[in-house]
């Protein structure tokens, strides 16, 4: 079942580089190497010179985004929907709502959905894509 703060971005637009789009629009994309995750594309490295970008990632019940590194890279995540257990650099702690994860280039990290879809808001400096 959907949280209200899923229907929210759901519903929600996405408004940069002089553009506007709703997010419902955006198509969800399977990740290239993690089965049962999904991303949509919210803001791109064309849209900001390629200093950010800003996915809404879908972890579905009992998949993962395994262990990985983004070699030149800073990442923030902001979840917004549903529990996982998170891993960095060797430390775990559970991923829900409200908690904001900063990732430093070069360090190993994972999330794994247990029992419920997890959302959250990955966010990549300079840009993912």
């Amino acid at each position: 079942m959907e949280s209200d703060a899923v229907s929210k971005f759901r519903d929600g637009r996405i408004i940069a580089d002089g553009r506007s789009a709703t997010v419902e629009s955006l198509p969800w994309n399977e990740h290239s190497t993690f089965k049962g995750v999904y991303l949509k594309h919210l803001v791109t490295g064309s849209m900001t010179g390629g200093r950010l970008s800003c996915h809404l990632i879908r972890i579905e019940a009992g998949h993962a985004i395994g262990d990985h590194v983004h070699a030149d890279k800073h990442e923030l995540h902001e979840i917004i929907s549903g529990r996982a257990e998170a891993d960095v650099n060797g430390k775990p702690f559970v991923y829900e709502p409200g908690v904001v994860s900063v990732i430093p280039e070069g360090v190993r990290h994972r999330i794994v959905a247990d029992r419920e879809d997890v959302y959250l808001l990955a966010k990549f400096f300079p840009a993912l894509l």
